[in-house]
């Protein structure tokens, strides 16, 4: 089964990273960085609302010179959330995103995926993330719990041209609610360098697509990220970071009608170096990513988001209301 299906971010993002994920976080001229894909502790403050988009395309490594196994040539994920801050500590995340999705036949499918909501709580270790943080606040370890889910909104009954059901991993929507939960943790080593840990579950409910009892496998993350101020100019209120990352993912294998399915699964290391740009109340950013590592299952047939990418371009804008 060719699973296309597959991030990012609110610094990244959460999408639903091997399945376009948004990551959570907020930003600022001063305190701690901002990271593209990993999630960062940061909360938003009391009554703003932050706006997001995010842009995300990926590309794929062909590995048959045959256009008739179909292998996925690209995707492009966009993705446009709202947050909240509804106290000092916790924030609320809305997100819609929309997927592209072509493979070598330069065919493919197109539209709005499924929408998902989030939750954070922020804390030190004196306890629960206080309004107006000094800058020595700001120094501490910080850290924060989240979880959320997807609601089944994207399509997952696509067919073809001729009216045969599209693969399960072509589909736009998961057909069922996805969970996930995670934990991250936050340290400015400096007044310029700022380390971001990150760990996440995701978790999906099996669906029947065109008579196939279909659960993706299960995703667990392990993220980290150094962020450093390059430049700041208080007076016209801009700073400018720089980002590297490394995450690993562990995929678990896709189960259909209660058997593994083959070409599914394993382990994937991913690096990615961005740039962040922070004027007034606004944010943009822009990384590259690209597999480093991978201990695939059966790699000789795994392609598309299983580590398959050539590189993935990810540009998000942020502003706080």
């Amino acid at each position: 089964m060719q699973k296309l299906l597959s991030i990012a971010i609110v610094t990244t993002a959460a999408l639903w990273a091997h399945h376009g994920v948004a990551a959570l976080g907020a930003f600022g001229l001063e305190g701690a960085g901002a990271p593209l894909e990993t999630t960062s502790t940061a909360a938003l403050p009391q009554n703003s609302v932050l706006f997001y988009s995010k842009l995300d395309y990926s590309s794929y490594t062909l590995k048959t010179a045959t256009a008739t196994d179909l292998e996925g040539l690209y995707n492009t994920y966009t993705m446009y959330g709202l947050g909240y801050g509804v106290t000092p500590y916790l924030s609320l995340y809305a997100f819609l995103p929309t997927h592209t999705k072509i493979d070598e036949s330069h065919t493919g499918t197109s539209g709005f995926a499924d929408m998902s909501v989030m939750a954070t709580l922020s804390f030190t270790l004196d306890g629960l993330v206080k309004a107006n943080e000094s800058l020595d606040d700001m120094e501490e370890w910080h850290f924060a719990l989240y979880a959320g889910a997807t609601l089944p909104t994207g399509n997952s009954a696509l067919t073809d041209a001729n009216g045969t059901a599209l693969d399960a991993g072509s589909q736009l929507g998961f057909g069922e609610f996805s969970y996930s939960i995670g934990f991250a943790a936050t340290k400015m080593l400096s007044s310029d360098i700022t380390a971001i840990f990150d760990a996440n579950y995701i978790t999906f409910t099996p669906h029947d697509f065109a008579g196939e009892r279909v659960k993706f496998g299960d995703e667990i993350r392990f993220n980290t990220a150094a962020t450093y101020k390059l430049y700041t100019n208080a007076e016209a209120k801009l700073r400018i970071d720089g980002d590297i990352e490394a995450h690993y993912l562990y995929l678990g294998r896709d189960v259909v009608d209660g058997v593994g399915e083959s070409g599914t699964g394993g382990h994937i290391l991913y690096t990615m170096i961005a740039t962040r740009i922070y004027k007034d109340n606004s944010s943009i950013a822009l990384g590259v990513k690209i597999p480093a590592w991978t201990h695939l299952n059966e790699a000789t047939t795994q392609q598309g988001a299983e580590g398959g990418e050539a590189y993935r371009a990810v540009l998000t804008y942020s502003s706080l209301f």
